[in-house]
């Protein structure tokens, strides 16, 4: 779909919408209920914060929407508002701007992947309004988001495992948008530097009597070579929001269709075997990717999701979800000595996925005597089938000259093969299954909370070959994830709070050697792996300025292998503690601030290699903070000042950390004025990232024990004007 085809698409769209006045309520009727947030609700969102670039609340697993205040944990919810000022592309654009989070790529791909407390979240291990397995694999775009959820901190309880096995250090839900109580009719046009240009329509209405339907559709495209020499992009974008307010059904639909593709884009570089040093980051523009090379992936998915209340004091809930997904990749990702010499070898695959994911639940609140009670259960099960294959070139690879002066070969024909590139054969199978119970406890008129649960938890892997489909060792587990947790409000403006909580992943299967030895204990399938968490902090909120200070500790069972009896066993260890704090708010009329810091010890305390206890893990800096301030000048009205800083201290790039990354440091600058002309708003944005224009390795690995880099984006400029009409 070309981008002159998507702006007639949603011109006619917004058209349908618009036209229909006989079905929108008036204005003055509009139903209020989304400015006030109902507690445990499945579908309602919370209210945005003062300043309006976060949230007040957001979603807590199983217990829906809870306030902050309320909340055993440490979240932040950012709103449409800051993804929209921020001219934000992805969700990895959003997080930049919280402290607890950086940004990498995924393995070998061009996946967005997030680290948070030290361990890494993949993409496709976010939830969408609650479901895992709905949204996008490799990439999120922004324009479908109304929220973009933090959550830090173990949750299998909350949340049940993530079905890609990470999450152990924290989750991401992202809600999509609904409509306002007023109509919409929003136009962006913009520009992202190069000759890439951005259009864009969001467009909105409430039906019925009472304003209780309301319809959202977004549209969005994007395409051009952007800041980075010959890599092009294209993204074309759908969403369309249904839902329903009433005071005992309220019901959400949500459809999306992406389409993203780039063509040379820039790879991750990985360092050479037994490297004495990193290689010099090339300038921020470069383009070291070979012009054959292409990432493209279309995306359909969708949620449904439903709650009523079947007394005052009781309310069940059911959702379900489904993704439907192909990708298609030719890469050459090199690998580089300390002088910046690099090659590679082609590798070719393929990816279809069909994803289903659903829950259901009930919330009940009683009291017995002075003590109030708010009884959760709930079930919830994802399923999963990925058809794969793959091919590649000879595996000596070639020369690519250098990170500084590239050279561009002809594609070398895949001639090693595994699958059916045209009809993949079925090569995973997942299934996750789980049952959770709680109780939060309620003393002393709500002042002081007590969570205890417990979560039952069963994961199936079925892998299969892709040569043939063959059948590999089945993979079955199951295990029981407990929460424990106290929140205390000594005033109004305090909340002290501390949580036990574990995360669940997929325990590994026994191979027949490591490191030389033979294993005597092949094919073993380990229990998963539990992490625990051990948190306690403080939240403080003046009503228009809030923050939270945190300590936790987390500890990562993972496989250990003892070379004299050869038997391969879970006895590994990686601790991580860490302090964190968080800032947001609009503390003084017109001036806005988001930011914090986090202090972070990553110990490895048993390894696979014995040779490396006791060593940072990799890609885990110790320190990193961020800060974000928005300024309305007063003596001009509607325009806006804003900058951003970044900064991330240095990080070990290998194992036995004799290589490590160089601290980094990035800053963004942007501005916003809004006025009317012919009696219409317009908004005009003007945005610099990376504003120095530094050339930086700004991440290491992300998938666990690789130390891949990531070369951060050069200066890059982006403009864009809207209208509302």
């Amino acid at each position: 779909m070309t981008l002159r085809s998507l702006l007639l698409l949603s011109t006619a769209a917004g058209a349908a919408l618009i036209a229909a006045p006989a079905f929108a309520q008036d204005a003055s009727s509009a139903a209020e209920l989304d400015d006030v947030i109902v507690t445990g609700s499945q579908v309602r969102q919370a209210p945005a914060y003062a300043g309006g670039q976060v949230a007040t609340g957001g979603r807590v697993g199983l217990f829906g929407s809870m306030d902050v205040m309320d909340t055993p944990f440490s979240s932040t919810a950012y709103t449409e508002a800051l993804v929209r000022n921020q001219q934000a592309v992805s969700i990895g654009d959003v997080l930049q701007n919280d402290p607890t989070v950086r940004v990498s790529k995924g393995f070998g791909n061009f996946q967005e992947l997030y680290v948070i407390r030290g361990f890494p979240v993949y993409s496709d291990d976010m939830t969408w309004n609650g479901l895992y397995g709905v949204l996008p694999r490799q990439f999120v775009a922004a324009e479908l988001v109304e929220r973009v959820e933090v959550f830090r901190g173990a949750s299998a309880f909350l949340n049940g495992a993530a079905p890609g096995g990470t999450g152990v250090g924290g989750a991401f839900n992202l809600t999509p948008k609904r409509a306002g109580d007023l109509p919409l009719n929003r136009v962006t046009l913009g520009w992202d530097g190069g000759d890439a240009l951005y259009a864009a329509g969001d467009f909105s209405r409430r039906f019925g009597e009472s304003g209780e339907w309301g319809g959202r559709l977004n549209v969005a495209a994007r395409d051009g070579e952007g800041s980075i020499d010959r890599q092009n992009s294209e993204l074309q974008v759908i969403g369309l929001g249904l839902d329903r307010r009433g005071d005992r059904a309220r019901f959400s639909a949500d459809f999306g269709w992406q389409n993203h593709r780039i063509d040379a884009p820039r790879p991750s570089v990985t360092p050479a075997f037994g490297s004495t040093s990193l290689p010099t980051a090339p300038s921020a523009d470069s383009n070291f990717g070979q012009s054959w090379t292409y990432t493209d992936e279309e995306q359909l998915f969708g949620a449904v999701r439903g709650e009523f209340d079947l007394t005052d004091n009781v309310t069940a809930w059911a959702a379900i979800g489904g993704r439907r997904g192909t990708e298609e990749n030719v890469l050459a990702n090199p690998t580089a000595q300390s002088d910046g010499t690099i090659s590679a070898y082609r590798f070719d695959n393929v990816r279809e996925d069909t994803v289903w994911s659903g829950d259901i639940g009930l919330r009940a609140e009683l009291t017995t005597g002075p003590v109030g009670h708010t009884l959760v259960a709930s079930a919830s099960q994802v399923q999963l089938k990925s058809r794969n294959a793959w091919a590649a070139s000879d595996f000596s690879g070639f020369a690519m000259g250098t990170l500084y002066n590239p050279t561009l070969v002809p594609a070398p024909a895949a001639s090693i093969l595994s699958g059916d590139m045209d009809d993949p054969h079925v090569t995973e199978r997942v299934k996750t299954s789980s049952f959770a119970v709680a109780d939060i406890l309620s003393f002393l008129d709500g002042r002081l909370l007590a969570t205890v649960g417990a979560r039952y938890q069963e994961i199936e892997t079925r892998t299969y070959a892709y040569a043939d489909g063959s059948a590999y060792t089945p993979y079955t587990a199951d295990a029981v994830t407990p929460v424990f947790a106290l929140v205390y409000k000594p005033s109004d403006t305090i909340s002290l709070y501390a949580n036990y909580a574990e995360a669940l992943i997929p325990g590994k299967i026994a191979p027949g050697v490591v490191n030389g030895v033979p294993v005597t204990n092949p094919g073993t399938v380990l229990d998963p792996f539990r992490a625990e968490q051990a948190e306690v902090g403080v939240k403080y909120d003046a009503g228009s300025f809030g923050g939270t200070l945190s300590v936790f500790r987390t500890t990562l069972p993972s496989e250990s292998f003892d070379p004299g009896t050869g038997v391969y066993s879970s006895g590994g260890e990686q601790e991580n503690r860490g302090v964190e704090l968080t800032v947001y708010g609009e503390p003084v009329e017109g001036l806005r601030l988001i930011g914090g810091a986090t202090w972070l010890d990553a110990e490895v305390k048993q390894a696979l290699n014995t040779a490396l206890n006791g060593n940072s893990a990799i890609g885990v800096p110790e320190f990193q903070i961020n800060a974000n301030v928005e300024w309305d000048v007063p003596v001009v009205n509607g325009l806006t000042l804003e900058g951003r800083a970044i900064h991330t201290s240095s990080q070990p790039a290998s194992a036995d950390n004799t290589l490590e990354l160089d601290s980094w440091t990035r800053f963004d600058a942007g501005v916003r004025y809004e006025f009317e002309a012919g009696d219409r708003p317009l908004t005009l944005r003007a945005r610099v990232e990376n504003l120095a224009d530094e050339d930086q390795w700004v991440a290491v690995g992300g998938y666990p024990g690789s130390n891949y880099l990531t070369l951060g984006a050069p200066r890059t400029f982006r403009l864009s004007i809207s209208t509302d009409f």
